[in-house]
């Protein structure tokens, strides 16, 4: 029974076209991309343990240096070194982007293939639920939170995130689930007395997976700019802690004409660049792996 319900069930919808995925390439600019995210995300975690200056040292002699061997990308107003904040400064946007979305695929990502899965009142009642969810600004109600919330820390703007990230993510992943819940190797299981739990983790999960990889690299990029977007507010997280989002708000503060020359804009350029690169980066992962498993719009 066991061998003949494999054979049926893992006819898996995708299996035609695995040697045309087998002679794709992903490119030299996916690698690239992907080489400088595991970069970020490499010094994100191990930052404290690298041979870089203390971010919250402060040299009242050399504020504002311009970059130089000893300090890469030059100093900012307190004379702390900005090389070592933007490093710093990637593990918030990582671990809080990071975090945010694992609560977002791990709530909504489930509830979204139940929802699709099972049909009928459980879809209407979880899908109306998500949709009022969805329908509200949530920034503003992030914003007006986080505000009440002080001082933010990275477990509390991962928990507002995350919470908030969840009826988006249910939306996608139901959209993609519901392409799979009717196929012939799904019915082929229910047929064969297949439990649902079978069928959800065994069946379905493994071809959604691609999907959910891609909103879970975009929805990086979308929490990195919303993190960096509440730090420049003053509603992130708080000083002296670097975030690439205040050191933009810091940096901000040079474009009143008391300084001349790049030294105007040299706080708010370095950690603008490295966002900028990091969600061009994240996009092109994201792109590319939706273009090889087909996860195309209209499915999502």
């Amino acid at each position: 029974m066991t061998d003949t319900l494999s054979k049926v069930v893992h006819t898996n919808p995708n299996k035609a076209s695995k040697a045309m995925r087998k002679r794709e390439r992903f490119g030299v600019t996916f690698w690239i991309a992907t080489s400088f995210v595991g970069i970020v995300v490499f010094v994100a975690l191990f930052c404290q343990w690298l041979p870089i200056q203390d971010p919250n040292a402060q040299n009242v002699l050399a504020p504002m240096n311009l970059p130089s061997w000893h300090h890469l990308f030059g100093t900012d107003d307190l004379g702390r070194d900005t090389f070592a904040r933007v490093v710093y400064g990637a593990r918030v946007s990582v671990i809080v982007s990071f975090g945010t979305m694992a609560i977002g695929l791990l709530i909504g990502g489930s509830l979204g293939m139940i929802a699709a899965y099972r049909g009928g009142t459980t879809d209407l009642v979880i899908n109306s639920a998500m949709i009022v969810g969805i329908s509200y600004p949530s920034f503003i109600a992030v914003l007006i939170i986080l505000g009440m919330w002080q001082p933010v820390s990275m477990v509390k703007m991962i928990l507002i995130l995350g919470i908030f990230s969840i009826p988006l993510v249910f939306i996608l992943i139901r959209g993609a689930t519901m392409s799979y819940a009717s196929r012939e190797f799904v019915m082929a299981a229910r047929a064969l007395g297949a439990t649902n739990r079978r069928i959800l983790v065994k069946e379905i999960l493994p071809n959604v997976t691609p999907a959910a990889m891609t909103v879970f690299l975009l929805g990086i990029a979308n929490i990195v700019v919303i993190e960096g977007s509440l730090s420049f507010l003053g509603k992130g997280i708080a000083v002296p802690t670097a975030s690439w989002g205040n050191m933009l708000n810091e940096g901000a503060g040079q474009f009143s004409g008391f300084y001349t020359g790049f030294q105007q804009y040299e706080l708010a350029f370095f950690p603008a660049i490295t966002i900028f690169v990091y969600l061009v980066s994240l996009f092109i992962i994201g792109d590319k792996l939706r273009a090889r498993y087909d996860v195309g719009a209209g499915r999502l």
